[in-house]
């Protein structure tokens, strides 16, 4: 059976980041790619780090296993400070810390058991011990029939599964995953995704994962950071920040595609226009959906949905509805709101003409 990850206080952050800041020099600029990050990360949990592309994801996970160093503040490891390491000491804190890529990183020439096992020849263990582990792995992420199997032989899943059994091989307490389904097509991504939240639940490990999209935090994880041109902006549990996103960047990214409403939106009103046209989100603790009665009932006036959408995230129900009224002098600011726990936002996005 594989089972490793050492006995840890809960209480105390797995993973605790201080004033950390990074600089790169690039063409003769100095530029500054972190900026006073501050984060705790618990044990056992699966965090997701989001912003666009340069935010500063990569830099940020690549100070965690010491890839990148750190112009200033600090990062804990059970509270052991990786920058006042030796070099020997880092290397045994970095057997620690898996890493999963993007395009897999396997080595062609050689097996998946080959590939898998390539860490622990190269930190000198023993042959029995080697065997021993890599079959484990193997079988944990469901490879073992392919281990004589060359990564030509394999699907873009089955090799992630590869780079993921050769990042568990080790036994680390931590897993990094660097835009790890980012290359593989929904299907496989659906089964990485659910492999990486049973390692998490069955091996205890705390999982930092690296992503530009919002379905991969939706499905695994349990806290989101957002970065934005190397700041951390916004975080939370996943549930907290999707139902109700704060800064500009965490709602441009939760942005649905393109509505196909049945009219033309406008965000002024003149002769022509008849309705209203609101957008509201709500959040529910359970898994029941809201009652839409009650849930519009503070409009007391006809309401036309347009547009609505409900999803599930950690035992919890939220949803987004566009409606129209048809009042021109419904006035939001003297609705007593204060009764709705249930809505997180509430806003007119436009005016519309009738579309009888």
């Amino acid at each position: 059976m594989v089972s490793f990850g050492s006995q840890v206080d809960f209480s105390v952050p797995h993973l605790k980041i201080r004033g950390l800041n990074k600089f790169y020099e690039v063409q003769g600029q100095r530029l500054h790619a972190l900026k006073d990050i501050n984060l705790d990360i618990p044990k056992a949990q699966i965090v997701g780090i989001i912003g666009k592309s340069g935010a500063g994801k990569s830099s940020l996970l690549r100070t965690l296993n010491g890839l990148e160093s750190i112009d200033t503040g600090s990062i804990l490891i059970h509270q052991q400070n990786i920058a006042e390491l030796s070099h020997a000491e880092l290397i045994k804190t970095r057997q620690k810390i898996g890493m999963i890529f993007q395009h897999f990183n396997l080595m062609s020439a050689k097996t998946v058991w080959e590939n898998v096992a390539l860490p622990l020849r190269i930190a000198g263990y023993a042959k029995a011990e080697i065997e021993q582990r890599v079959s484990d792995v193997l079988t944990l992420v469901g490879l073992e029939a392919k281990r004589n199997d060359y990564p030509a032989q394999l699907s873009g899943g089955q090799k992630q599964r590869v780079g993921i059994a050769r990042a568990l091989v080790s036994q680390p307490e931590i897993l990094l995953c660097d835009e790890a389904t980012s290359a593989l097509d929904p299907e496989s991504t659906a089964n990485i995704l659910a492999l990486l939240k049973q390692i998490n639940q069955d091996l205890g490990l705390t999982i930092v994962l690296i992503t530009h999209e919002m379905q991969v935090i939706q499905e695994i994880c349990d806290q989101v950071i957002v970065i934005d041109h190397g700041e951390i902006v916004e975080a939370g549990q996943v549930w907290s920040v999707f139902s109700n996103p704060q800064q500009p960047i965490t709602q441009e990214l939760l942005k649905p595609e393109q509505l196909n409403l049945p009219f033309e939106l406008s965000q002024t009103f003149d002769q022509h226009t008849t309705h209203q046209i609101l957008k509201l989100k709500y959040v529910s603790e359970s898994k029941s959906v809201p009652d839409l009665y009650e849930l519009l009932n503070f409009i007391k006036h006809p309401v036309q949905v347009y547009h609505s959408q409900i999803n599930t995230i950690q035992q919890h129900t939220i949803g987004s509805l566009i409606v129209g009224i048809h009042n021109l002098e419904f006035d939001l600011n003297n609705q007593p709101l204060e009764k709705h726990h249930t809505i997180t936002q509430l806003e007119v996005i436009g005016y519309a003409q009738s579309t009888h």
